[in-house]
């Protein structure tokens, strides 16, 4: 008795015969589940359409660029200016934020 309900196409031939193996089969999203093997659409396209799904919820992309704190140069950096902070201003400003923080209030 087979433990997988994937249709046969999306099986992974190699893994099929394993012992242990729950699921051999590919699981991307637009494989399985959206577009047949034949008739995938291209990247472009479904970034599209999923940014048109997404509109149509009221949902908008935003995106982010952030130093990488995996660089040597970004944490010396970030680390200079941690050692400039002033302890007490930034205190002051924690404590601020936990007084006007409806998270912590109960």
């Amino acid at each position: 008795m087979e433990r997988f309900s994937a249709p046969a196409r999306h099986i992974v031939p190699s893994l099929r015969a394993l012992p242990g193996v729950i699921a051999p089969f590919i699981v991307t999203r637009y494989t399985v589940t959206r577009y047949d093997q034949g008739n995938a659409m291209a990247a472009a396209e479904r970034m599209k359409a999923m940014r048109e799904r997404r509109q149509a919820r009221g949902l908008r992309e935003l995106r982010l660029v952030v130093p990488d704190a995996r660089s040597k140069v970004i944490r010396r950096r970030i680390a200079k200016q941690v050692a400039g902070l002033d302890r007490a201003r930034e205190l002051a400003a924690l404590r601020w934020i936990e007084a006007v923080s409806e998270f912590d209030r109960e």
